[in-house]
């Protein structure tokens, strides 16, 4: 059995001389040529192949070719992006992806920070990037352990017992008045505050239509519905279609004010403003032309093609008052009946950016880690700014605490939530519920392939490119949406049992569960954990 790498037809007919190998691909100077090196090796079995030209058809990145006078499928593999569609797709499997070595071995500099640098050389634009920050800081949740009963504080059989999963997000009041239905609030009685109810403590992030597909939009709007969840539009409005999920639906208001209108804030069963985002804090979004369809178009209320940028600030927001006047704003558009959350990067010195949040009247506080995801950002911003989601969470509702004020407001925790383990333990961190969004990209079929931006996605997940949007149906990306759903609901209440404990409401800021390995004193006092051991 043979496996050869070949980068062009002339090179796979055989030994022949330079000349002829470039002829026809020569590149406008050999300095592209040069930093045009592949990542990665695109292997073939050619003994395998039917020549059936599968994977031609499924690659949308230009990668894969065939040379009909011979027959023979080829690769430029400059043009590879790992997103391993025709690994998946060849049915002799006579392909696959492997990374290329082809720097030498440099302690300073990596492929990475070397291929960026050719990039700038030849282009002198700024490198984007999809999904959420991939280099290797410490992940404190791969620090963490949970603690469990043994005899004196019996484990829960959550098969046999009932296990209660149920949360309401929102801002809950200082004492009831049953008799008139009255809730009292800084010392006086009045309406009580309006609450979202979820059925286990996981909602799915802001995503808008335009960075996602709409099919892989409509799958998160109909399992948050089967699942008793939430789906989240992200700054992009909400698709006329999709207002028949309204009730399971948080709308967002961003800089860029796209699709907002008074429909779409009354239509919402929550309302959120987006100040920041995890994998890019401090500055605006940016959802390139080229993915700007008709129906986005028409959805964001922005010209066809055009790129649809949010400023880096809210330009009618400067100060906390300023953030009051607009969070009481939406308040009024929606007569009080909604919860207002507002959305901020995970930061330094969060604690007291998030207790001004709750002061300035807001009844849910999203906090998102470094590690959130994004459908385009700088890599240079979203590899080396911001704070982890564990620290941030911890921090902030420690501060609340202290201040007796965390009753007013939720915390949601999001960026970097991979397994239903991190949500046990962020809650644990005092998290009232969490925010899915690559975990879900992931369940319905996403490589982490980072190539969001470019509106190509070989899965049809971050594309509505006609040709690629039908390779997800929504009815799919429901299925899997619900089942990774299910499955995580199923290990919460194993995690909550062995814990002893028989509510998600029991865990929320429950410190003692956790311990730390291999943490220093400081992060453990950060944290608000102890040493394994102890």
């Amino acid at each position: 059995m043979s496996s050869q790498v070949f980068n062009n037809p002339a090179q796979a007919n055989g030994p022949t001389d330079v000349a002829s190998t470039f002829l026809g691909m020569q590149p406008a100077n050999m300095l592209d040529m040069t930093h045009n090196l592949p990542e990665f090796a695109v292997v073939r079995e050619h003994d395998r192949c039917l020549r059936c030209l599968v994977c031609l058809q499924q690659c949308p990145y230009d990668c894969t070719q065939y040379d009909a006078n011979r027959d023979l499928v080829w690769n430029i593999e400059s043009n590879c992006v790992a997103c391993r569609r025709c690994e998946t797709m060849c049915p002799t499997k006579c392909v696959y992806i492997t990374p290329r070595g082809i720097f030498r071995p440099n302690a300073n500099w990596s492929p990475y920070q070397i291929r960026t640098a050719h990039k700038q050389g030849d282009t002198g634009g700024v490198v984007l990037t999809g999904t959420g920050n991939d280099k290797p800081y410490v992940s404190y949740f791969d620090r963490m352990v949970i603690d469990a009963s043994q005899v004196t504080n019996p484990s829960i059989d959550p098969l046999r017992e009932p296990m209660e999963l149920r949360t309401f997000i929102g801002s809950k009041p200082e004492g009831y008045d049953l008799a008139p239905g009255k809730a009292k609030t800084n010392g006086e009685y009045g309406p009580i505050p309006p609450n979202i109810q979820v059925e286990m403590p996981i909602i799915f992030a802001p995503m808008s239509f335009g960075a996602i597909s709409y099919n892989f939009q409509k799958g998160l709007a109909m399992a948050a519905r089967a699942m008793g969840t939430y789906f989240n539009t992200g700054e992009g409005g909400l698709h006329p279609d999709f207002y028949e999920f309204k009730e399971n639906a948080i709308v967002q208001v961003a800089s860029g004010r796209f699709g907002v209108s008074a429909e779409y804030l009354k239509a919402a069963a929550a309302v959120e403003i987006k100040i920041g985002q995890g994998a890019k804090p401090g500055i605006g979004g940016h959802l390139p032309g080229e993915k700007v369809t008709r129906e986005i178009s028409r959805t964001r209320m922005i010209p066809q093609g055009a790129d649809a940028i949010s400023p880096a600030p809210q330009h009618d927001i400067y100060s906390i008052e300023d953030l009051r006047l607009l969070i009481y704003a939406i308040k009024e558009t929606t007569n009080y009946s909604k919860p207002v959350s507002v959305k901020i990067a995970a930061v330094h010195n969060v604690g007291a950016i998030a207790s001004g949040i709750v002061r300035a009247g807001a009844d849910i506080v999203v906090l998102d880690g470094f590690r959130g995801g994004t459908g385009a950002a700088p890599a240079i911003i979203r590899d080396h700014v911001g704070i982890p989601i564990e620290v941030a969470i911890a921090t902030v509702d420690q501060r609340l605490r202290d201040e007796g004020i965390r009753h007013r407001a939720s915390l949601i925790a999001a960026g970097g939530i991979r397994s239903s383990a991190d949500v046990v333990k962020v809650i644990a961190l005092g998290a009232d519920a969490v925010y899915l969004g690559t975990s879900a990209l992931i369940a319905a079929g996403c490589t982490l392939c980072q190539q969001c931006h470019r509106g190509r996605c070989a899965w049809g997940i971050t594309s509505n490119r006609a040709d690629l949007l039908p390779r997800l149906p929504a009815d799919l990306a429901f299925e899997r949406l619900a089942n990774l759903l299910r499955g995580w609901s199923h290990e919460i209440k194993e995690m909550l049992g062995l814990m002893g404990l028989n509510s998600i409401e029991s865990l929320r800021g429950n410190r003692l569960k956790l311990r730390g390995v291999g943490l220093s004193e400081h992060e453990l006092k950060v944290l608000g954990i102890q040493q394994a051991g102890v």
